[in-house]
């Protein structure tokens, strides 16, 4: 998913709920000012009651999406850091083999690292991925395999007991990492939130039917309050590919790279 692509589909799904919005607030409007016309005051009969709960329902999904969506984009952002901690304390942990140890362990540490770097990132947005990719794979058995040769002879065996497990908990921060650029909010919640969006337009047409005139700074307003509002729900689910974007932390991983070489 590129960076493009992704602004091309959020931007036509997030004018289409806005333009929806808005057509179905005339429609409700002109909907009710035919009922009033019929049946006069009891045209709006408990509708009070009804709009109450499909705004409620709206807030409450608006309200949940965006709390999760902030929620895990923090996660993300946390996971970033503790994947460049855990690879700057496996790197020192190296220096507990023997000088002469050391030069095959690192390179085959720095080989992992370049695959996981390498690894494309708008392939990893898709969440029907959730396969290691085969380069990090064969890298990181290979940096094992490396470092648990190392361990096994005389002279590496006291590094055992840090090196290891340096390693693993390296191999895990990433791998968290990884797995939680999927993580997101089935695809049904998305869809919900825009029937309601458009029901509550219905529903809210229906009810400026009782004034004389079009208010357009209320119709406008709170189409485009929902639609911004899911637009930036959209950008925080994906920070690599929207607007919102981890690339601060992203950096920091790319800096770290470089010092260790």
């Amino acid at each position: 998913m590129s960076h493009v692509w992704f602004l091309a589909v959020t931007s036509t799904l997030v004018v289409a709920l806005f333009l929806g919005m808005l057509l179905l607030l005339e429609a409700g409007r002109r909907l009710g000012l035919r009922e009033s016309a019929k049946h006069g005051a009891n045209a709006r009969s408990g509708v009070g009651l009804v709009d109450g709960i499909v705004y409620a329902l709206l807030g409450l999904l608006i309200g949940f999406t965006f709390s999760h969506a902030a929620d895990r984009f923090d996660m993300r952002r946390e996971r970033i850091g503790d994947e460049v901690h855990a690879i700057a304390v496996a790197w020192e942990a190296v220096d507990v083999l023997p000088p002469e140890a050391q030069p095959p362990v690192r390179a085959g540490f720095m080989r992992y690292l370049d695959a996981v770097y390498a690894v494309d990132t708008s392939d990893e947005e898709r969440g029907d991925k959730f396969i290691e990719p085969a380069a990090v794979t064969a890298a990181r058995h290979a940096a094992w395999k490396q470092a648990v040769a190392v361990v096994t002879i005389p002279s590496g065996e006291r590094a055992r007991l840090v090196l290891l497990p340096r390693l693993g908990d390296m191999f895990v921060a990433a791998e968290r990492e990884r797995l939680g650029r999927r993580i997101h909010p089935p695809k049904v919640i998305y869809l919900m939130l825009g029937l309601t969006a458009l029901a509550a337009a219905l529903l809210g047409g229906y009810a400026f039917a009782s004034t004389p005139t079009r208010n357009w700074t209320y119709l406008v307003g709170v189409a485009a309050a929902v639609s911004i509002s899911t637009y930036v729900i959209l950008d925080l689910e994906y920070p690599r590919i929207g607007f919102v974007r981890v690339d601060p932390l992203d950096q920091v991983l790319e800096d770290l790279r470089k010092t260790l070489r």
